[in-house]
């Protein structure tokens, strides 16, 4: 009996360091993720970034509606071509 409560205390032992280095590796993580966040919001502060960013997702934009624009124009001119033949 006793020889099973220290094997078993034993386990729980190890199981409790192994849950310990999970929630270090878990709490640097987070940390390190909302230190990301924190660095993004300062750079986002800036006028100047700020400004680029939303220039380069408005050039993205447009560049995402001309291809569609096109897609649009070749299904028109495949179906034009289908029904005049």
């Amino acid at each position: 009996m006793i020889g099973f409560l220290k094997h078993a205390f034993a386990d729980m032992k190890e199981s409790a360091k192994a849950q310990h280095e999970v929630d270090k590796a878990n709490f640097q993580a987070v940390k390190a993720e909302s230190k990301a966040r924190w660095e993004e919001a300062k750079v986002q502060h800036n006028p100047e970034v700020r400004k680029a960013a939303q220039q380069a997702k408005r050039d993205a934009a447009i560049a995402q509606a001309k291809e569609r624009t096109i897609r649009a124009q070749t299904r028109i001119d495949a179906a034009k071509s289908g029904r005049e033949a």
